[in-house]
This record gives C-alpha cells, structure tokens and sequence, in this order.
C-alpha cells in the first residue's frame, strides 16, 4: 500500500538515504596512539581485545568519518520530503536533524505501526533501525549527527 501517515494518508517521498552508524574499535599503544599494522589478520588479537571494552575508539556514520560531508553530503531541495533510514547494530543511539525534526517517525523500522509525530530526536535501540519522514521548508545547512 506504501508508506503511510499515522492516519493512513499515503506519504510520498522524492529521496530516500540510509544511514549506517558504526562502532570502530581500534587497538592503541603504550602511549595512546592508534595502532599501524601490515595486515588485517596482524590486527586480529589486539582488536578483539579493545572490542571485550565495549568502548568504541570512533563512532562513525556510513563507514568512515566524514562520510555524510562534502561529496557525501545528503541533500534536498526545499519542498522536498526525504525518507532517512538509520541503523545500528551494537548501541542505543539519538540521532537527530540541527534545523529539523521528524515530521513521521517509525520506531524499529516497522511501517506496519502508526508513525509517531514531531520528533526531534529519535531513539534508535542497539540492534534496530527507525525511520524518519521531513520534508524540507527553507533552505540551508541540516546537520545529521
């Protein structure tokens, strides 16, 4: 039937971005520095040990730091509606839209549910995707953190 409002109105999207926040867990030495290695199996056990700390070194979206910036940046034209879809897979996450909010928000991905309205920021469960509904009313710069 496609994708709907809390009160069954169709809702149409121009765009549609995913969004994969990731945890890294990256092995530093005595003094604190990051860690080089001349493979990905020289890395293995010194990894799996930082990874035991459940505390990511960095926290990035769509693999790599910078990833929805300059070239990646996600854009939209104003009057536009633009469907996000958010993903992690380890930790809870609250990410949110500087300029915006969530016009329809379906909690753990489930558009069998009524979308909730107006959310600024979205709680996403560790192990969970949501996705979020805007359309854009002016221009500008809308930060994705």
């Amino acid at each position: 039937d496609g994708l709907k409002d809390a009160d069954g109105n169709v809702l149409h999207y121009d765009r549609i971005y995913t969004i994969g926040e990731f945890d890294l867990y990256i092995p530093k030495d005595a003094n604190g520095k990051f860690k080089k290695y001349g493979s990905l199996a020289e890395s293995f056990g010194d990894t799996r040990e930082t990874m035991r700390g459940l505390i990511p070194s960095h926290v990035v979206f769509n693999g790599k730091v910078g990833a929805l910036t300059g070239e990646g940046a996600l854009k939209a034209k104003v009057g536009e509606s633009v469907l996000f879809v958010h993903s992690q897979c380890n930790r809870d996450t609250r990410p949110h839209l500087i300029g915006g909010h969530a016009d329809w928000f379906w909690d753990y991905g489930k558009f069998n549910n009524p979308p909730l309205r107006d959310l600024e920021t979205w709680f996403i469960p560790g192990g969970a995707s949501a996705a979020v509904f805007y359309t854009f009313k002016q221009p500008g710069v809308y930060a994705y953190v």
